[in-house]
């Protein structure tokens, strides 16, 4: 099936339609997230095949974010304050707080468990409980001179479930609890037992860029951003990708972050941490 890509920019949207030859949009993707949506099931493979090979390219063709004179006028945060300290938001943060203000009440719950029906509030809480487990793993790793932030808010509703930063450079980790699930990796897909591909691993890697862009705006130095994926409660993970840019992990596995070393000195990771951890420094990424 051939597919007709066009570029659509817009208040202040920015996507890639897949339409087909006669004009119908069968499916689209955020240029800045990588996030696709299909519109037509019938054509979900092609959509996301034809959609992550033209974002791909958008990627190798981008223009660096900042010229030299930008850098010489980078903007210095306010003084940090309480309420501004993402250090203190536990794991899971963000959806705790989104269920506490919109989720369900106590006879809707009974309801939804009487029918056993499924709900977006339980997918909310599945979510919550895997990156409190994810958490719970990365904060160990505070012993070996890592500091960890976790649910750090972007602009447009989203956050980032962890970061770690330490002498083995910084990592944007994305936190999938799929339980008692077999999951399978690719280069750019991940299949769910076996189920239809999701584009897990483009969304790390544009969520890993938008890191380094606020980053790099607020530190005198590179800081490479790697994307992370970690699933939690699978029963197996099988990663068959030959030319993956993104680290695949199930929960526990994490640990294996804790000896690297080398990308950062000592000062690079206190400076590369007083921007991360400050809430300002994301309000606009």
């Amino acid at each position: 099936m051939e597919l007709h890509i066009t570029r659509w920019k817009r208040y202040g949207h920015d996507r890639l339609y897949a339409n087909l030859p006669e004009g119908p949009a069968v499916g689209w993707a955020d240029v800045t997230t990588g996030e696709i949506t299909v519109l037509r099931a019938e054509y979900r493979d092609d959509v996301t095949a034809v959609l992550t090979q033209h974002l791909q390219k958008l990627d190798e063709t981008a223009p660096p974010n900042r010229t030299p004179e930008t850098a010489a006028r980078r903007p210095v945060l306010p003084p940090l304050t309480e309420a501004d300290d993402l250090a203190v938001n536990p794991p899971g943060a963000a959806l705790r707080d989104l269920l506490d203000e919109t989720g369900p009440g106590l006879v809707e719950r009974g309801v939804s468990r009487l029918l056993r029906r499924p709900t977006e509030w339980d997918t909310w809480r599945k979510g919550l409980a895997g990156e409190r487990r994810v958490g719970a793993e990365l904060n160990r790793l505070a012993r070996h001179g890592w500091h960890v932030l976790h649910s750090v808010p972007l602009a447009n509703q989203v956050d980032i479930d962890h970061l770690l930063i330490g002498p083995g450079g910084v990592f944007s980790i994305n936190t999938k609890h799929h339980h008692r699930k077999a999951v399978w990796v690719g280069d750019d897909s991940v299949k769910v037992d076996h189920g239809k591909p999701a584009p897990y691993a483009r969304k790390s890697r544009a969520e890993a860029k938008r890191v380094a862009r606020v980053l790099a705006y607020y530190c005198d130095f590179p800081v490479p951003v790697e994307p992370v994926l970690v699933f939690v409660g699978v029963t197996d993970l099988k990663v068959v990708a030959t030319q993956l840019t993104v680290r695949v992990y199930q929960e526990r596995q994490v640990s294996a972050l804790a000896p690297l070393s080398g990308v950062l000195t000592a000062d690079q990771v206190e400076q590369v941490y007083s921007v991360a951890r400050h809430r300002q420094a994301w309000s606009q990424a």
